[in-house]
């Protein structure tokens, strides 16, 4: 073998194995909780992890948390416009932008959060085809079902009137208007700060994260029952899932399922959950379980939200109605 024989193997060698290394990506995934949150520790993270074994190292996400690379109401829009590939996003952050989604805030529909993610995907994915058109839809993530938690006792919907709630987004926003408190429109890494210098007399979340954002020792009384539900979407920048090869978009795909949403949501759900066991087992929080005539209380309250809701939709809103119904009771996860 010659030298210039010798040589153009070489070349050749070494552009074959460029253009594999050409081939792995590195995505850019960003949330706004802290990194020690059960959503980064017990979902993304052994999400990820998930895809780098499927695609034996190929593809590999680097997380931004806590608001690395944007505040949380603008996670949408930075899944839209690439300033992260991949982001954790709570659509109710921005009132009316996305409306058919607004019907899983309403309270009283989900009660659990793991059949609940699986039915919210199956229920929203084909509408997100459009009402989130500049984006792909991945994964949904709803947390345990939220509550009330209050420096003074919450029991009946008049105990809102003439105090300053953080709401979850923006129906729960709208809800409270409606029992004429007034809501302070935070996201919740800002929690705290408001309940402690007093801006909020209440917030709704659920129960472990009373403890995660460490607003615990502000809020002693607590509305003991499966409220309403808050859920995040895992999105996707278009342009990086179309530029990505073939054999990797495939692999992608197959952790944007149901499944998967099901999956993502069971490790956060438990840990939500435990909270509420903490607070029992502490003697330094009082749980209130209404009465069934309470909880009916709660629920004509919540009415008009539906019937708000029905009105912005228009066209076609009973059939999402019925289907979000459906994939719930489906699920086993109706209220």
């Amino acid at each position: 073998m010659n030298f210039k024989t010798l040589l153009g193997g070489t070349t050749a060698l070494a552009l074959s194995a460029g253009a594999a290394l050409a081939q792995d990506v590195t995505l850019r995934l960003s949330h706004w909780v802290p990194p020690t949150h059960p959503i980064q520790t017990l979902g993304i993270e052994p999400w990820v992890e998930s895809l780098r074994e499927a695609s034996d190292g190929r593809i590999d996400v680097t997380i931004f948390p806590a608001q690395q690379l944007g505040a949380a109401p603008d996670h949408y829009d930075m899944a839209r416009d690439g300033i992260a590939d991949i982001t954790y996003t709570n659509p109710g952050y921005q009132a009316g932008r996305f409306p058919i989604y607004s019907l899983i805030e309403i309270p009283f529909f989900a009660d659990n959060a793991t059949g609940g993610a699986q039915a919210l995907h199956e229920w929203y994915a084909p509408i997100a085809e459009t009402e989130m058109a500049d984006v792909k839809f991945c994964l949904a993530n709803p947390h345990d079902p939220g509550t009330f938690h209050s420096r003074d006792p919450i029991r009946v919907p008049a105990d809102i009137d003439g105090l300053n709630v953080r709401p979850a987004h923006a129906t729960m926003s709208r809800f409270i208007s409606l029992l004429g408190g007034g809501p302070v429109q935070v996201p919740a890494p800002e929690a705290r700060e408001a309940i402690a210098n007093g801006t909020a007399d209440a917030i709704t979340f659920p129960w472990n994260s009373v403890y995660i954002f460490g607003v615990d020792s502000e809020v002693p009384n607590h509305l003991d029952m499966p409220f309403y539900i808050s859920a995040q979407l895992l999105l996707i920048n278009r342009n990086t899932y179309d530029s990505m090869p073939e054999d990797l978009r495939a692999i992608l795909d197959d952790h944007c399922t149901p499944e998967w949403s099901r999956r993502f949501s069971e490790g956060w759900a438990e840990n939500e959950a435990s909270g509420r066991d903490q607070m029992i087992a502490s003697g330094e929080h009082t749980l209130y379980e209404p009465t069934e005539e309470e909880v009916q209380l709660w629920r004509d309250a919540a009415a008009p939200l539906v019937d708000q809701w029905m009105e912005e939709v228009g066209e076609g809103a009973q059939e999402y109605y019925d289907g979000w119904v459906e994939a719930l009771e489906r699920h086993d996860a109706r209220y």
